[in-house]
């Protein structure tokens, strides 16, 4: 069983580092158009440097890391590989706003498709990854991908339609939160602290209160009511918050980015 990834950037790369806590170093395969990166990575992990054409030729799962805007084009430089191709393999494509039909439009065939959307945590073990199989995926290819890609975190199974709106949340969601913990930092420094201090507070705080919103199964509201005590601090930066427009602007965040996913060209 072969993986290979065409594109190891950011994400691409993130996915690679998740696929070898389960698989062999010789069954990860890694390509990029600046081939020095590819070639740090593979160094890495112990895994094979290769090139577009080879990994669309022989890789059991080929995962598409590229762009939206560029994956036209890589479709079009692969696709000879793929009609060739006499085996079974399936294209995995982590496009914002590509949908399983644009990409074996794009690729020239009715292959397997599994469409997916990781994001960057993925490459600590900690991240949201959803997932649509496309027409002709099997059970048992959805299960191999879950099995081998089980180092990168949490899985999720969600209808095509939905995919822009989870995105925004959980694929656009670490530059919001990213966001919020560099205010918060600041807003640390403002009152005196140190600037690593003040990272370290906010960042183990956010991460603190994702898992005992996980944990616990309690709703956020309730929650958050935990720590606002009758006449306290915490109510009155809540106050200030809402003041602000904060929930307004955090929503209307994610439902830009969902509807800029929907309309990628």
């Amino acid at each position: 069983m072969t993986f290979g990834f065409i594109g190891t950037g950011s994400m691409g790369g993130a996915l690679a580092r998740a696929a070898r806590r389960r698989l062999e170093g010789g069954q990860i395969l890694l390509a990029n158009r600046t081939e020095a990166k590819a070639a740090a990575l593979a160094k890495e992990l112990g895994a094979s440097l290769s090139n577009n054409r080879t990994i669309a030729g022989n890789a059991d799962y080929v995962f598409l890391g590229v762009k939206p805007q560029m994956m036209g084009d890589l479709l079009a430089e692969i696709g000879p590989e793929l009609r060739i191709r006499k085996d079974r393999f399936v294209l995995v494509s982590m496009a914002a706003g590509r949908s399983v039909a644009d990409i074996q439009a794009m690729a020239g065939g009715d292959y397997p498709v599994l469409r997916i959307m990781p994001n960057t945590p993925c490459s600590i073990g900690e991240g949201m990854v959803l997932y649509t199989p496309g027409p002709g995926v099997t059970e048992a290819e959805v299960q191999v991908f879950l099995e081998s890609m089980a180092g990168a975190g949490r899985f999720s199974p969600i209808p095509e339609k939905q995919m822009d709106a989870g995105s925004a949340v959980a694929g656009c969601g670490p530059a919001f939160v990213d966001l919020f913990v560099e205010a918060l930092a600041d807003g640390g420094v403002a009152c005196g602290l140190p600037r690593a201090q003040a990272l370290e507070f906010a960042a183990q705080m956010v991460l603190g209160s994702a898992r005992l919103l996980l944990e616990s199964g309690k709703h956020p509201g309730e929650l958050k009511d935990a720590v606002c005590s009758p006449g306290g601090t915490t109510i009155q930066g809540v106050r200030k918050l809402e003041e602000a427009g904060f929930r307004g602007a955090v929503m209307n965040a994610v439902i830009a980015a969902c509807e800029k996913g929907g309309n990628v060209k």
